[in-house]
């Protein structure tokens, strides 16, 4: 029962995190309507569809993947009509009359009674969208989902962190819509107000559909809820060696004693290799290697590329090899052609290795996204970083094990820490 609480703890912390900010347009369309019979199966309808959604994942078939495609397509059109509808229904009914009907009906035009149904519909084309920001908890729950497959346990777990994350959504609803409701009433701004929402609407599922919004949200900065999340997992979750937490680490990274952690594992169980041959541990021994786990589809991973990226171009001609391993959270990640799209997009040079079933992930006993491992020449683990930041502290890890294998002279390096312990 306590795993239970753990996650739905995790998910009422999301209300803190960037990654929220995508569906909370979406459910503010309903803000000045009745919370029971509009907010309420709205909320319903996410949570239950992402734990729907979220646990048939974990089977990996080609056939849920492309079906979450589709499901995510629906719901885009779905979204977009009552973001039309809001903007300018005038223009709307003219020009699509019988979809802006359907649209209506999810919205709830204000003439008629709010229909709990549609709210529930419309709360699940938002669950197809919603991505929450992977912290220690839902990486916890998804790791679990892939360890266990699909199941029921796994479904309330899922779903028990999505309730959290209605839970806080629902709060900021209701304070939401007594305060459109006010404006309204005051001013007299329902029809901007209305306007003004479906050009969010809009542009929210714009950023969607082109997949800049795991982008965008590497620039927002709010609450980091990594700290708070780990102390949930570690008093109450379940024991486990997977790992150390992220205060233990970063306690030890102050020193920057590189320690031997165990020997590299094979990559053993990869679903595809992308810009390279398949590598081993053995083709890699005399060469001084950076597995970087990573999803496209998370900002704090987005975030951390960039550093990545510099590592391998400044210190590829020297001895070091980076590897992603891109292991997915939602099944939309699980698609070769998106990954390619995002490395391409993402202008990422060196070899990445799809992890769908989470084998490599296991080997390394990992908990977190991104998360950092440095190997040195003779194929021992020899440091790791959960998260963002320390960068100028990894730069000098590699330095350091490169300067062990003595492979090249090395370039100045690009921090100032870094330089100041040469």
């Amino acid at each position: 029962m306590l795993l239970y609480a753990v996650a739905f703890l995790g998910g009422i912390l999301t209300i803190v995190s960037p990654c929220v900010l995508p569906v909370v347009p979406f459910l503010f369309t309903r803000a000045d309507q009745p919370f029971r019979r509009t907010g309420l199966p709205m909320l319903a309808g996410m949570a239950s569809t992402f734990a729907v959604l979220a646990t048939v994942a974990t089977v990996g078939a080609g056939w849920i993947v492309q079906a979450t495609r589709w499901g995510r397509i629906v719901a885009m059109v779905a979204l977009g009509i009552v973001g039309l509808s809001l903007l300018i229904p005038p223009l709307a009914q003219w020009s699509a009359r019988p979809l802006v009907r359907i649209g209506m009906s999810l919205q709830g035009n204000g003439t008629e009674p709010p229909r709990v149904k549609g709210a529930f519909f419309s709360g699940s084309a938002i669950g197809f969208l919603w991505a929450p920001c992977a912290g220690p908890i839902l990486g916890l729950l998804l790791t679990g989902a892939a360890l266990g497959g699909a199941s029921a346990g796994t479904a309330l777990l899922l779903l028990s962190f999505a309730a959290g994350a209605a839970t806080s959504l629902g709060l900021a609803m209701v304070a939401g819509g007594r305060l459109f409701n006010f404006m309204k009433r005051s001013l007299g701004a329902e029809a901007w107000m209305k306007r003004a929402l479906g050009v969010t609407v809009l542009a929210g599922l714009s950023v969607i559909a082109m997949g800049w919004d795991a982008s965008l949200l590497a620039r927002v900065k709010l609450v980091d809820t990594a700290v708070a999340e780990q102390r949930l997992v570690d008093r109450l979750g379940p024991p486990t060696s997977a790992g150390k937490s992220l205060e233990q680490f970063a306690a030890e990274e102050a020193s920057l004693r590189l320690q031997d952690e165990g020997a590299m594992p094979e990559f053993a169980g990869a679903t595809a290799w992308l810009g390279s041959r398949p590598l081993t541990p053995a083709s890699l021994r005399g060469k001084v290697v950076l597995v970087d786990f990573w999803t496209f589809g998370c900002y704090n991973c987005l975030n951390a590329l960039p550093y990545v990226k510099a590592l391998h171009a400044k210190y590829k001609d020297h001895g070091l090899v980076v590897i992603g391993v891109h292991t997915p959270e939602f099944a939309h990640e699980r698609d070769r052609k998106n990954v390619e799209r995002a490395i391409r997009r993402l202008g990422v040079e060196y070899p990445v290795v799809m992890d769908n079933d989470y084998r490599i992930w296991r080997a390394y006993h990992n908990r977190y996204w991104p998360a950092a491992y440095y190997v040195d020449h003779t194929g021992r683990i020899r440091y790791h970083h959960f998260g963002e930041g320390r960068y100028a502290e990894q730069e000098q890890v590699v330095r350091k094990l490169l300067a062990e294998a003595a492979l090249a002279a090395l370039p100045s390096p690009s921090t100032p820490h870094a330089r100041s312990e040469q």
